[in-house]
């Protein structure tokens, strides 16, 4: 008897079947090789895995030689979906026919990923008011190039997805049309819905002085923001501790 026969004979059906009695995988056995598996995913990226393949792949690294999918299949109807795979009882894992090296990778990648979760939380500031935002001028940005533009890409939340430096010439035209294309196909990449741009003064410019350099960019960004329902919240001028602001200036 296979390990998936085993496993969908017990008690004549999985605990975690459908409402009519069908498994999520009505095969369990076996298509495919690996070094299939690892081309697709250097040609079209890790994302277009389904959960059975993603676990089939992490299986890889403690079942050196054979096919894993009828195990990752079957892991998946006996527990009932990717998530509850990774989070089961490492004995309910080897009552299911894992080796210690599988349950261990899977403990591994779980870990991981709670551990990124977390980092995530805690390296996405929430700058939805003025104090969050000045603290963050305060420390993020200690140490930055003078002259230097940035951008801060924020989503729906004002939590902060992406801090960046980019070109900001100061030009106007076609220039600066460029430059607001640039920034608005990035904000679509990290997918911000909001930006923050900020100015780096010199040491012998102030802030209300440089502040207007960047009013062409900012007022093309907001015009083609629009289009895409990415919106400018506000350009600020810094230098030290002092600092100017396009909309406090109420020119945006």
């Amino acid at each position: 008897m296979s390990f998936s026969d085993m496993n969908l004979s017990m008690s004549g059906s999985a605990p975690n079947s459908h409402s009519d009695g069908t498994l999520p995988f009505a095969s369990t056995g076996p298509y495919g090789h690996r070094k299939r598996m690892r081309e697709r995913v250097i040609a079209r990226g890790a994302s277009v895995l389904a959960d059975y393949e993603l676990l089939e792949m992490m299986l890889f690294f403690g079942i050196p030689r054979g096919d894993t999918k009828p195990l990752a299949k079957a892991l998946i109807n006996q527990f009932g979906s990717f998530a509850e795979v990774l989070s089961a009882p490492v004995a309910a894992l080897k009552d299911a026919g894992m080796n210690s090296d599988s349950i261990a990778t899977l403990r591994l990648s779980s870990l991981a990923a709670r551990r990124l979760g977390g980092a995530e939380v805690r390296e996405r500031p929430h700058l939805g008011n003025w104090e969050a935002l000045l603290g963050y001028f305060d420390t993020a940005l200690e140490g930055a190039v003078p002259g230097q533009l940035r951008v801060l890409f924020l989503d729906n939340k004002n939590r902060l997805l992406a801090d960046e430096a980019v070109c900001g010439t100061s030009s106007q035209g076609r220039e600066t049309q460029r430059e607001a294309a640039d920034i608005l196909r990035r904000a679509l990449e990290v997918h911000a819905t909001a930006l923050i741009l900020i100015r780096l003064c010199t040491e012998t410019a102030m802030p209300e002085k440089v502040i207007g350099l960047d009013e062409p960019l900012a007022r093309e960004l907001m015009r083609a923001g629009g289009f895409l329902a990415i919106t400018l919240h506000d350009v600020f001028a810094l230098h030290g501790g002092s600092w100017a602001s396009l909309k406090q200036l109420r020119r945006l």
